[in-house]
C-alpha cells in the first residue's frame, strides 16, 4: 500500500515537471536577429530632428500610434519600421519639393520606447529603456525579483517584423526598446 501511494506520488510529480516543460518557448533563431539589426522606430519612440539653419524646423517629435511623425511644412512622414538614416533621407527629399534646396538634415534617438516588466517583481510596470539594456537589469529596475521568482530565466515578448515573438532567455540577455519582460513563479 505505501509503495503505491509514493507510485501516485511520483507519477504525480512527473505530470506537473512535463507540464512546465510543455510551456517552454526556446527564442527563435528571429527574435536574436533583432538585436543585429539597425534599430526601426516605432509608436513612442521620439526623435531629435536637426534641420540646419532651421529653427522652425529643428525640434523633437514623437512617433505617434499610427506610426508617423508630423513636421511643420512638410506634414507627415512615415516613421514605423525605418532607421534613422531613412528617416533623414525621407525629410531631406520632402524639404527639397519646394522648401529648401539643400536642406542638411540629421536625426537622433531622444528617447526610446519604454520596455514592459510583468509577473514575479518588486514593482511590475512600464519603465525606461536604456541602451545595452539587459533582462537583469530591467529586472532591477522593478524593484528586482519576488521571493517567489524563477531568477535563470525569463520570458521576452518582441516585435520583429511585424510579428509578435516570444522566447525564452536567460537574465543576460539583451533587450530592446518595447520588449515585455515576463518573470515566471519557480516550482520550489
Amino acid at each position: 500500500m505505501f509503495s503505491k501511494q509514493i507510485f501516485l506520488v511520483s507519477i504525480g510529480i512527473a505530470c506537473m515537471m512535463l507540464g512546465g516543460c510543455a510551456s517552454y518557448r526556446p527564442a527563435p533563431p528571429a527574435f536574436n536577429e533583432a538585436i543585429n539589426k539597425p534599430y526601426m522606430l516605432d509608436a513612442g519612440d521620439r526623435i531629435r530632428l536637426t534641420v540646419f539653419e532651421q529653427d522652425g524646423i529643428t525640434n523633437t517629435y514623437s512617433v505617434d500610434q499610427a506610426g508617423y511623425i508630423s513636421i511643420p511644412l512638410i506634414g507627415s512622414v512615415p516613421a514605423r519600421g525605418k532607421t534613422i538614416q531613412q528617416i533623414e533621407a525621407a525629410v531631406a527629399a520632402k524639404l527639397k519639393q519646394g522648401y529648401l534646396r539643400e536642406p542638411d538634415v540629421a536625426v537622433e534617438i531622444d528617447r526610446y520606447r519604454p520596455i514592459f516588466i510583468m509577473g514575479e517583481v518588486g514593482a511590475a510596470g512600464q519603465y525606461s529603456y536604456v541602451p545595452g539594456m539587459t533582462a537583469q537589469k530591467a529586472i532591477a529596475a522593478a524593484g528586482g525579483f519576488s521571493a517567489r521568482a524563477n531568477q535563470g530565466d525569463v520570458d521576452i515578448t518582441r516585435q520583429f517584423n511585424g510579428e509578435s515573438l516570444t522566447g525564452r532567455v536567460t537574465i543576460s540577455d539583451q533587450v530592446l526598446p518595447g520588449d515585455t519582460i515576463y518573470v515566471r513563479e519557480r516550482f520550489f
